[in-house]
């Protein structure tokens, strides 16, 4: 085994305190002898939710060796609320402890600069790997076995139960529901996600007609009472009388028949989808990424694919699966489908016209429209309101300064409006197209998630309060103090003037760069504001990029997206497998006489042989 580095762990402290260990707080001295992975993770972010996924198996397999200890590090303001915290734990079945750090504490402690980040801490105490984004698990499977033999060679492994004490479960209807549709019988349906099953309500929205599902996490298709989800979200009438699902967690488009009440897959292998993998096919065979909600729109189904920052669309009649809006870059641009940027797009409504998109890490509604310029075939993108990452808040008014907190849901009114569920303001918002306004409809909503037009009022899928909730639709808007936030981080102090961008990349063991097509490495450089960036904003190929600051601009973010590719190299290989390696970041800078003139941005190469997807380095 190669020789590690062997740095001292810090401590574990945060102020919103420990979560399922029974009331006990935990420190490393508690923890000595065990393999620890550290999870920093803010249950806004999609990557980070397939990171909790990714690690049940290893978390399973490594149960009397290895401690999971997520480390919950907030962007949004909401998401500093502990009891929000308490909440996402439930809600994505989060099955170890977890450390509640609201003022980012440990996150600076441990020098973390992306969501997520997994810390591998030694049975002595000791950090001996840190990985940035999704898709490492394999490569800590195996340094979780190296360890192991290690340590138990040493006598520094200790084996035995874990801290993870569960919480009590909670007797409601639903819980942490997420989408709700209207059926033709009248009745709703709510697709009650952490118990991944849909549940049919009458049209009180309170009494339980039948549950659609076993209960268990799984992907299995049969009869409602066999058939099995894991945490589905968004629901769509069909025009043959079928509801499409978005079977988030099975990456997964599912079919169910209320007649019947046969459940079937329609598109998604199971499988999560990655960078090079294919983006159109036949429905079964193409993989999907964490869709979140799906309407009928166009004479397709559109799906909010909220894990990889696009709009794809299902046609049932030839049984093929595309992608119809987004690059896979997390942002906010503007223009022809297939050079727009989304960001976890997560809510969809469709008015004739229009498609509403809930764009969740802009805090934007924006909507995609027949694009005007073209032959009729193609499709643009618009924003309503939002103004990109890192800007959110909750503020009335015009549209062009109006500001909404991570929105999930959008609702078309019978007069044009859209209604739009500002999930972490807990507000029900509305947007006015004619005039161009926002004004709130309700406060003191509980993470509302979705909402469904009844006559003249509206049932809101009130999430953290896991019910429907039904509200007059009001004539005139409730009065709400503005406020604005940023995300805040940790700002680099860089030096006026040139900046040189300088993104580090060696292709893993046993590879090399793919060159056979052209450049194998690509730069994609933006900043907000746009002011900052006198010069070398743009793609190019280079990873190496001379960037120069504006004069009179103090701070700002700079957003570098890098990619490389790599193929197997060992000669012995008849047909190589290539793969892409792709992360995003958003840094935080500030313009100082003392600071750096060069930014090194480390692009991790992979040694286990599997394409993974970009993280959220913010």
């Amino acid at each position: 085994m190669a020789k590690r580095v062997r740095v001292r762990a810090p401590e574990l402290v945060g102020a919103g305190g420990w979560l399922n260990t029974g009331g006990k707080d935990l420190s490393l001295a508690d923890l000595r002898g065990r393999i620890v992975i550290l999870d920093f993770w803010t249950f806004c972010c999609i990557n980070c939710l397939h990171v909790i996924d990714e690690l049940r198996e290893l978390e399973e397999a490594h149960r009397d060796t290895v401690v999971v200890i997520g480390v919950h590090s907030p962007k949004f303001v909401h998401e500093a609320d502990h009891a929000a915290v308490v909440d996402a734990v439930e809600r994505y079945e989060v099955h170890h402890p977890v450390l509640d750090d609201p003022e980012l504490a440990t996150w600076k402690q441990y020098a973390v600069r992306a969501w997520p980040t997994l810390v591998v801490i030694d049975p002595e105490g000791y950090v001996v790997a840190q990985h940035a984004g999704e898709g490492h698990v394999h490569a800590i499977a195996r340094l979780v076995e190296e360890l192991e033999a290690e340590h138990a060679a040493k006598g520094t492994l200790r084996r035995g139960d874990g801290p993870y004490v569960p919480p009590e479960p909670e007797p409601t209807d639903l819980r942490f529901p997420g989408k709700a549709i209207t059926l033709p019988s009248g009745n709703l349906l709510v697709s009650d996600t952490t118990r991944h099953q849909l549940v049919e309500l009458e049209p009180d929205g309170e009494t339980v007609v039948r549950r659609i599902g076993d209960g268990e996490r799984g992907l299995a298709d049969g009869p409602a009472e066999k058939a099995r989800f894991s945490e589905p979200q968004g629901l769509a009438l069909l025009p043959d009388g079928g509801v499409a699902v978005a079977d988030t967690v099975n990456h997964a488009l599912r079919r169910y028949d209320p007649d019947t009440g046969e459940v079937t897959t329609l598109a998604g292998t199971g499988a999560q989808w990655w960078q090079g993998s294919p983006a159109s096919g036949p429905a079964r065979e193409v993989d999907l990424s964490s869709p979140w909600d799906v309407a009928w729109w166009a004479d397709r189904l559109w799906i909010a694919m909220a894990g990889i920052h696009q709009l794809w669309t299902y046609d049932p009649a030839a049984g093929t699966v595309a992608v119809a809006a987004g690059t896979t870059n997390e942002g906010l641009v503007d223009g022809p489908a297939d050079q727009a940027w989304f960001a976890q797009p997560s809510g969809l409504a469709a008015d004739g016209e229009r498609l509403w998109v809930a764009d969740s890490e802009t805090s934007a509604l924006r909507w995609v429209e027949r694009d005007g310029d073209g032959d009729g075939t193609g499709f643009a993108v618009r924003t309503a309101v939002g103004t990109g990452l890192f800007d959110f808040g909750h503020r009335d008014g015009d549209a062009g300064q109006a500001l909404f907190q991570h929105p999930l849901g959008v609702t078309v009114l019978p007069d044009g409006s859209v209604a739009v569920c500002d999930t972490y303001n807990h507000a029900l918002r509305r947007y006015d197209p004619a005039a161009g306004e926002v004004t709130t409809l309700a406060t003191d909503l509980r993470e509302p998630s979705d909402a469904v037009v009844a006559g003249d009022d509206i049932l809101v899928v009130e999430s953290a309060r896991h019910r429907l909730t039904r509200l007059r639709l009001p004539e005139e808007a409730v009065r709400v103090e503005s406020v604005a936030h940023r995300t805040r981080r940790e700002a680099t102090e860089v030096a006026p003037g040139r900046l040189r961008l300088d993104v580090v990349f060696q292709a893993p063991p046993g590879q090399k760069l793919d060159e056979r097509y052209g450049p194998s490495t690509r730069l994609l450089v933006s900043s907000t504001p746009p002011e900052l960036l006198a010069d070398g904003a743009g793609q190019g190929t280079d990873l190496v990029r001379e960037l120069t600051l504006s004069d009179g601009v103090a701070e700002g973010v700079l957003h570098v997206s890098a990619m490389a590719a790599s193929c197997d190299d060992a000669p012995d290989i008849e047909y190589p497998a290539c793969h892409v390696h792709q992360q995003d970041w958003g840094v935080p800078v500030r313009v100082t006489p003392g600071g750096v003139s060069r930014l090194p941005l480390v692009l991790a190469g992979m040694d286990d042989g599997e394409e993974r997807e970009t993280d959220r380095a913010e």
